[in-house]
């Protein structure tokens, strides 16, 4: 019952690309616990490091935000506890979804190995903003990762992955197709080496098909999906997201993948898999069964801007001090509260008021209510007035809101985490709570390269060929 009401809740107050990305989370959750409830991966003692279940007298001057943890930021491979505990994850990704993923693991207790190329590095290091030269976006999308400068088309650099491979539980990666295999360490041979291996597979449109060779970039998925098209105002242009919308909702996705073909493995002898995942089809999913309304009705959706074709009132509305709101009509009760609220309780008497779709074809009769009322308060009035009657309302926040908020902050959605470059640092907290299994921040993203020499004396090789490999810049 969660998840269909999880559902109706962020339909309405964003789109069904954020109410899917949700529910991606949300599946991932069983995933987890699924795993941890039968044991299939074993706890053991607590570890110091940033877990979101327990508060420090540590706070962050700039935000006021307390932090969470013991503040001892261990670095080390060894993860005891979390339910992914006993899993190790090769990230050989770039960019977001695949290393969404891998952070997702990460959090919940895998052990996680950062690859990357030994001079390029992770083009995520270069994306957003920076402080000092330092990347703040890296701190958080690699947070729990162990960094390993590794160039993997060369043949040492293969034969070191191999190595690696041999010892790992998941392996993720988003090259083209084929140039793994080019590279003499593709899924045959990653599974010669280790038959247990699960191998995700990131790429813009799949393995195969016409358009399996194209490069692809969330932007691309963003418009393919469907997405652009229903996104604007009525009349206007396709929009695109201000932020990695398809990397973001195919990195949760692919979180599950992976942990669902761990819990596979459990059941057929060991053996692991390969897992194709793109980034259309997962924000294909989050905008919804447009495909099955063209095949059964012949009728393509249209840009309505905030408005939605399935009830009303729903809406942004701008208050009296120039903030805005968006208001909500999940349910037709809550649908008669908003315009009994805003005095026109003759408007909920009429015939077309009794269904969603009706109060949607009058969505500019009722908008006009709403607004208007809306515009003659304040947002603290109309927050005030919205949560008497028992209707729904949220404020349109920007970062320094959520920051803010005092909700944000109560329930630890934001958390601070010692940094080495930065001291505290602010960050979006794990995505979700568990008693029995938290997941926990044990240290930011690392340096390029900061962990290659402890990896590599794990896996037996010596100093001297190191040495040499750094020299011939096959690692960093």
């Amino acid at each position: 019952m969660v998840g269909p009401l999880l559902m109706g809740v962020l339909v309405e107050h964003g789109s069904y690309a954020v109410a899917w990305a949700a529910m991606a989370a949300l599946v991932a959750v069983a995933g987890v616990a699924a795993l941890a409830n039968r044991r299939i991966l074993a706890t053991s003692d607590e570890e110091p490091g940033v877990d979101p279940d327990k508060d420090t007298d540590l706070t962050s001057e700039r935000t006021s935000v307390r932090l969470s943890g013991t503040g001892n930021a261990t670095k080390g491979a060894a993860v005891q506890d979390g339910p992914l505990t006993g899993v190790r994850v090769l990230d050989v990704s770039t960019i977001l979804a695949g290393p969404l993923c891998c952070r997702i693991l990460g959090d919940h207790g895998a052990e996680v190995i950062k690859v990357e190329h030994p001079e390029a590095g992770d083009g995520m290091r270069g994306h957003g903003q920076a402080k000092d030269g330092v990347p703040l976006w890296w701190k958080e999308i690699s947070r729990n990762k162990r960094a390993l400068g590794l160039k993997l088309s060369t043949p040492d650099g293969a034969d070191l992955l191999l190595r690696l491979a041999a010892t790992a539980d998941v392996l993720v990666e988003n090259f083209r197709p084929g140039t793994l295999e080019r590279w003499g360490i593709g899924p045959d041979r990653l599974h010669e080496v280790n038959p247990g291996l699960v191998v995700v597979r990131v790429t813009g449109f799949g393995q195969t098909g016409p358009y399996a060779g194209r490069a692809g970039f969330g932007t691309l998925a963003e418009a393919m999906s469907g997405f652009a098209h229903l996104t604007g105002e009525a009349g206007g242009p396709p929009t695109l997201p201000a932020f990695g919308l398809a990397d973001s909702i195919c990195g949760m996705a692919a979180s599950t993948a992976a942990m669902t073909a761990l819990f596979a493995r459990e059941r057929n002898g060991g053996r692991g898999d390969v897992v194709d995942i793109n980034l259309l089809e997962p924000i294909m999913a989050a905008v919804g069964p447009g495909p099955t309304v063209y095949d059964q009705l012949g009728e393509v959706g249209e840009r309505h801007g905030n408005r939605s074709t399935h009830n009303s009132p729903r809406n942004t509305y701008r208050t009296k001090d120039g903030r805005w709101v968006a208001v909500s009509s999940s349910a037709q009760s809550i649908a008669e509260r908003v315009l009994r609220l805003v005095g026109h309780p003759e408007v909920v008497e009429e015939p077309w008021f009794a269904t969603g779709l009706g109060r949607a074809g009058h969505a500019d009769l009722i908008d006009g209510h709403v607004g208007g009322w809306i515009a003659e308060r304040t947002e603290a009035e109309v927050t005030e007035a919205f949560e008497a009657a028992g209707a729904a309302v949220a404020p349109i926040y920007s970062a320094r809101d959520l920051v803010e908020d005092e909700h944000v902050r109560e329930t630890g959605m934001l958390t601070s985490v010692p940094d080495d470059d930065l001291g505290p640092v602010l960050m979006q907290n794990v995505l979700w709570r568990s008693a029995g299994a938290p997941g926990r921040i044990r240290f930011t993203g690392r340096a390029l390269g900061a962990d290659t020499d402890d990896i590599l004396a794990e896996l037996g090789v010596h100093a001297p060929e190191v040495a040499r490999l750094r020299a011939d810049r096959t690692v960093a």
